[in-house]
């Protein structure tokens, strides 16, 4: 007669309490490596800037007083003094001002052409001569809005009345600040953001994703940044 044998239990089906403990300790020291890079980073991320808000406002208002209400002459006169005044060994400048593209985000749509793409700034014409509105999203940024014709309302509560801009004004969107917004009537400006760029992606592509389905205005996007970002690094602007 064959005698019974009592399985021996398996081994690895259970976690132990001290193998979960050290998979969360793990965890935490990761967390906060990773914050603590970000805080140094973030403290010294202005060394990496070119461009200033109050430099390109100025070129702005140079361009509105320049060509008013004409955004086919002011564009090159934007791009041209760009060029002039940063050399190509420090900054890359997209020139070529055919390279536009819809852009989709927040429930707004418009046009982009970018002139500057890096990890720290950007700097890009957005507009529409039909007018939109939408979400101003929350970014890692702080965003500059130069406008050049047309206007935009803005709206944050709660204050309950609207704010204007025209022609030749500058609307300030502190990072981590909301706020609706209204390119009233045809608008184009001249839109620079400073801070972490990357972390702002999303925002920009994720109406292609949920609603547009425009995969050809996606990969253009994705390619032109791509490849900015590369000639900017090459030239050691982060």
């Amino acid at each position: 007669m064959r005698a019974k044998t009592t399985p021996s239990p398996r081994s690895g089906t259970g976690t132990s309490p001290g193998s979960s403990l050290v998979k969360w300790a793990t965890r935490a020291v990761v967390a906060l490596v990773l914050y603590l890079a970000y805080s140094v980073l973030d403290r010294i991320k202005e060394r990496w800037y070119v461009f200033t808000p109050e430099g390109l406002h100025e070129l702005a208002q140079a361009a509105v007083r320049a060509h008013p209400g004409d955004i086919n002459a002011i564009i090159p006169y934007i791009v041209s003094n760009l060029t002039a005044e940063y050399s190509p060994s420090v900054v890359a400048i997209n020139t070529d001002t055919s390279e536009w593209m819809f852009n989709n985000a927040g429930g707004a749509m418009g046009a982009m052409y970018i002139i500057h793409a890096s990890i720290t700034e950007y700097l890009i014409i957005f507009g529409t001569p039909l007018g939109s509105e939408g979400h101003s999203g929350v970014h890692t940024a702080d965003d500059y809005f130069n406008i050049l014709v047309g206007e935009e309302w803005a709206f944050a509560p709660p204050k309950l009345e609207r704010e204007v801009y025209p022609p030749g004004s500058v609307h300030h969107l502190p990072r981590g600040h909301v706020k609706q917004y209204k390119m009233h009537d045809g608008c184009f400006a001249l839109e620079y953001a400073r801070g972490w760029i990357p972390p702002m992606l999303p925002f920009g592509f994720a109406d292609v994703f949920s609603s547009t389905l425009d995969y050809w205005s996606f990969f253009r996007t994705v390619r032109i940044t791509a490849r900015e970002n590369i000639r900017n690094l090459l030239v050691g602007k982060i």
